[in-house]
């Protein structure tokens, strides 16, 4: 819902930037008689509105220069022909103006702002406030740390002042939609957010398992209130690792599922296909990419099949072999910075490497399940509308066949689609074994 605020805020800023431009094209292509003092100042009088941006902005106390750059990255993406209805009524004549800097995108075929065009408009001739402005762009300012924009590094060579101004897609989702948009899979964001409608009562596992995860689920309802409130930020380190291992099926998808639900998070399982890249340095730049949209966002990280990124290092035998080891000590490095949840799954725990476990809270066993609890999941994974035949035993199909949560889910399945084709609502023993046949067949079993 796009509120009233919101869009004052942004009329705003875009009317009080309009006027700075103006001033500025004007004072240098038309030598109109102005100084730095009269120049526009309607960006410090911000309107105490109640939205993202004006909220942003008053919180921040930013100064007049951190508001024109803020602005100059905005506009763009809320009037792609912003800057050139204003720069081109100005100019005395068609060409190229490198004083004012900017780019043409791809697609976007409007002017879009440069860290030389922030120096134009605000630095205007002085070499001191040129410098002064540099510095919204070092690593140490809010705008870095809280990844609301920054310059794209330009080409060697290249003035740094060149690089494009760009604000991450966050910053523009916040000020303009009000809040984060969930992010689409993609190359850029290779995690796509799971949910289920189970409940605890439905995850059948053994009370050790469970009770080492209601430790994970404490962590993420008081983890916050164990490193502000009682003061252990400096001896803890920030967010949560969990290893996750054992058999294909037991359960670990789903807990890490309900262990979102449960705690108001959302949960993205990586696509380690979409991750693992055979050229070199394309591995830590596309995890780049997923902790920097992840940060500061508290969502679940599941990494699924994660021995494809974690798993032990190997012998150096030549440069591929060196540069995937400096990928593995680069994930090190990113999941202990990562202020949320990280979960790594793995079908054996011998196959991560030891520095990842060093560096794991919790690690979960997640084993296959008894005949007791084979028998509850058989129970349980029959809908009400199916009948069991006299010869059904599920005792004695929990004793016979030793399948996982998810295995028995697909054969009950497999039952409840061939009952349907035959238009009935009851399954045999025959049915069941059938269907477990083929489910062992799967994976080269012998029933």
């Amino acid at each position: 819902m796009i509120t009233s605020h919101r869009i004052q805020s942004l009329e705003y800023g875009l009317r009080a930037l309009a006027k700075l431009v103006t001033w500025r094209m004007a004072a240098c292509f038309h030598k109109a008689p102005q100084t730095s003092q009269d120049m526009p100042q309607e960006l410090l009088t911000w309107p105490g509105l109640d939205d993202p941006l004006s909220r942003f902005i008053l919180k921040h106390d930013l100064s007049h220069g951190e508001r024109v750059v803020l602005l100059l990255a905005l506009a763009p993406h809320l009037q792609p022909d912003f800057l050139d209805r204003l720069i081109m009524a100005q100019l005395p004549q068609d060409g190229d103006y490198p004083t004012i800097g900017g780019w043409r995108g791809k697609t976007h075929r409007g002017f879009l702002p440069t860290g030389e065009t922030v120096l134009f408009l605000i630095g205007g001739d002085s070499l001191a406030a040129r410098l002064e402005i540099q510095q919204i762009f070092s690593g140490e300012h809010l705008f870095s740390q809280r990844q609301v924009l920054s310059l794209d590094p330009p080409a060697m060579g290249e003035p740094t002042m060149s690089g494009k101004l760009i604000m991450s897609q966050d910053a523009v989702e916040l000020f303009t939609q009000g809040r984060y948009l969930r992010p689409q899979l993609s190359i850029r964001f290779p995690a796509q957010r799971v949910t289920t409608a189970m409940e605890w009562e439905d995850l059948v596992l053994n009370g050790k398992t469970f009770g080492q995860i209601r430790e994970v689920e404490a962590w993420l309802i008081h983890g916050q209130t164990l490193l502000e409130t009682w003061g252990m930020k400096k001896q803890l380190k920030l967010g949560y690792r969990a290893l996750f291992y054992g058999p294909p099926g037991t359960g670990k998808t789903l807990t890490a599922s309900l262990l979102g639900k449960y705690t108001g998070r959302d949960v993205y399982r990586i696509d380690i296909s979409m991750v693992v890249s055979k050229f070199i340095g394309e591995t830590e730049k596309n995890l780049a990419n997923l902790f920097d949209r992840a940060k500061d966002k508290n969502w679940i990280l599941f990494f699924d099949e994660a021995d494809a990124l974690f798993g032990k290092r190997t012998n150096v035998q030549d440069a591929h072999d060196r540069y995937a080891n400096q990928e593995v000590s680069y994930l090190l490095q990113r999941i202990e910075e990562y202020s949320g949840l990280v979960i790594l799954a793995s079908n054996l725990m011998g196959n991560m490497d030891d520095a990842f476990k060093r560096r794991i809270q919790s690690i979960i066993h997640f084993p296959m399940p008894t005949s007791r609890e084979r028998e509850r999941l058989w129970a349980m994974a029959f809908p009400k509308q199916i009948s069991l035949a006299e010869d059904v035993s599920l005792s004695e199909l929990a004793a016979t066949y030793e399948l996982t949560g998810a295995d028995i889910l697909n054969v009950v399945q497999h039952c409840c689609l061939k009952a349907l084709q035959r238009d009935r609502n009851t399954v045999s023993q025959e049915h069941i074994f059938q269907a477990v046949r083929r489910e062992f067949s799967k994976t080269g079993r012998i029933l």
